[in-house]
């Protein structure tokens, strides 16, 4: 089963959940916690292993200017304004270059070749009978899905798959939960928590995935949240309430369920829940 941990917004506490629902299923067969947030990912912080890196690379276009006419088929055919064809100049622009290969196989003079470059790296370690593959885009680089695809391409099927998603509700995100089987949501009691996590059920919704809510902070006495679950029939899976100790462990790097315990059976209740949905 493939499970995703989402959000409007960041900050809600996805990375305590899916480390925590992980962690607290490591002892159940095979699980994998996938961290699809290339651009800031930080489960390594909460679950430490040595990691092995392979990098990520796209296919971006390179000229051979003995076979070019500079018909600009190459421009006209690319959807993300990658190429300018200016008199006999082709500019390339390989950070807006998608890899989708449209110049190269439609150019008519066949004079477009592919060179790798390199965006990100992805690592694979394991602790703790849980499986951590992490993807890090590196810095400067616009696009997250192609690092994203390169951590998915690590899924066991056979195995449990816990995947750690980018706040908000962009491509990395829909690029990250496309496939899951369930989308767990986490959010907070206030009202910019209810206004992102509209957004991520809209999202969730036109993707087909069932979602449900783990509402983090809960105890501050905004009521609006759970009303509109309640409307929606949306789940609400668990409750976290505000606790100094929970963020405490959190800033030394402590996942939750190690830190208290007791809450390892909570997470594995929420873990039946989302089998029963």
């Amino acid at each position: 089963m493939i499970i995703s941990v989402a959000s409007g917004k960041g900050g809600t506490g996805k990375t305590l959940v899916a480390t925590s629902l992980a962690l607290s299923l490591a002892g159940r067969g095979g699980v994998q916690l996938l961290d699809c947030d290339v651009e800031e990912p930080n489960v390594h912080i909460f679950i430490k292993s040595d990691m092995h890196e392979d990098g990520v690379f796209v296919p971006v276009p390179r000229v051979d200017k003995a076979k070019c006419t500079y018909c600009g088929k190459c421009a006209e055919v690319c959807a993300f304004g990658a190429i300018a064809v200016i008199g006999e100049n082709v500019l390339i622009f390989p950070e807006l270059c998608h890899g989708c290969g449209a110049c190269s196989g439609l150019c008519p003079e066949a004079a477009i070749l592919e060179e790798d470059r390199d965006i990100g790296v992805v690592s694979v370690g394991s602790s703790d009978g849980v499986e951590l593959v992490q993807g890090r885009l590196n810095i400067g680089e616009a696009m997250a899905s192609p690092v994203i695809r390169g951590v998915k391409a690590h899924i066991d099927l056979h195995s449990t798959v816990i995947i750690d998603v980018s706040p908000g509700t962009s491509c990395p995100v829909v690029e990250a939960v496309r496939g899951s089987d369930f989308c767990v949501l986490v959010t907070e009691p206030t009202p910019f928590g209810l206004n992102d996590l509209t957004l991520a059920v809209e999202v969730m919704r036109k993707l087909e995935i069932p979602c449900g809510v783990v509402i983090n902070r809960s105890g501050t006495g905004y009521k609006r949240l759970a009303e509109y679950c309640q409307k929606e029939t949306i789940p609400i899976l668990l409750t976290i309430p505000l606790d100094t100790r929970i963020a405490s462990l959190y800033s030394k790097g402590i996942p939750l369920v190690r830190g208290i315990p007791e809450w390892k059976e909570r997470f594995l209740e929420l873990f039946d829940k989302i089998i029963e949905s």
